[in-house]
C-alpha cells in the first residue's frame, strides 16, 4: 500500500513538489516540507470523520467520481504554464471544508514550522488539496475500498510511517469539531445539486464540521 511519503519520495513526488515549488516562487526544499505536514493534515481529517456509514459513503461518492486519480496522470501539464485556476478553486473549496475555521491555524502552524508565508503555505495548500484526494481515489478503486472499515483502514495505511512530529501536528490541529450532520450534503451531491455549498464542497463541509 502506497503511503504519502512514498508519493512524495517517487518521482511523481517529485515532479509534484518541482510544479508547486514553480508556481509558488518557493525554494524545492520548503515546499516539499509544508507537502510532507500538509498532505498528511488533509487525510487525517478525512480519517477522523469516516467513523460514520454516511460520512464513508459520501466520501467514496467523491472518490469514485471527480477526484478518481486523473490528475496524478499529466502532472506535468498541470504545472505547465501555470496550475489553472479551476484546480485553484477546486482546492481551496476542499481546504474550507476540510479545515473549516481551523484553516488558519493550519496554515499558521505549517508556516511557523517551514518559515514560509502563510499567503505561500495558502498556495500550497490549495494545489495539494485536489491531488491527495486524487491519490486517495486512486488507492481506494485499486484497494476496492467499498465501505466505511475498508476506507478507514485505507486511510490508516496511507498515514502510516508518519513522523512523529506530523502526528502530532494532526492531533493538535485536528482535535475537537467533526460531528455534525451529513446526509444533507450526501443527498445534495448524490441528487448533483449546484448550490453554492453544494457537490463536494457542501459534502466536505457536512464530512468535517464547522
Amino acid at each position: 500500500m502506497a503511503g504519502l511519503l512514498d508519493l512524495l519520495n517517487s518521482p511523481m513526488g517529485q515532479q509534484l513538489i518541482s510544479g508547486v515549488a514553480g508556481q509558488t516562487n518557493q525554494p524545492e526544499e520548503k515546499t516539499a516540507n509544508v507537502l510532507s505536514m500538509a498532505m498528511p493534515l488533509i487525510l487525517g481529517a478525512m480519517k477522523k470523520n469516516v467513523s460514520t456509514p454516511e460520512g464513508a459513503q459520501g466520501l467514496m461518492s467523491a472518490l469514485s467520481n471527480k477526484h478518481n486519480g486523473g490528475i496524478l496522470e499529466n502532472l506535468g501539464g498541470l504545472f505547465n504554464g501555470g496550475v489553472d485556476d479551476s484546480v485553484m478553486q477546486d482546492g481551496a473549496g476542499i481546504l474550507g471544508h476540510v479545515f473549516g475555521n481551523k484553516q488558519p491555524q493550519v496554515e499558521s502552524a505549517l508556516s511557523a514550522k517551514s518559515g514560509l508565508d502563510s499567503g505561500s503555505v495558502a498556495q500550497i495548500l490549495k494545489i495539494a488539496a485536489p491531488i491527495v484526494m486524487g491519490f486517495l481515489g486512486k488507492q481506494t478503486a485499486q484497494s476496492n475500498v467499498n465501505d466505511g472499515t475498508g476506507m478507514n483502514a485505507l486511510l490508516g495505511s496511507m498515514l502510516g510511517g508518519q513522523p512523529q512530529e506530523n502526528q502530532s501536528l494532526i492531533t493538535t490541529l485536528l482535535d475537537a469539531d467533526g460531528d455534525g450532520s451529513i446526509l444533507d450534503d450526501v443527498a445534495g451531491m448524490v441528487m448533483g445539486s449546484n448550490k453554492k455549498q453544494g457537490g463536494l464542497g457542501g459534502l466536505l463541509g457536512g464530512l468535517f464540521g464547522k
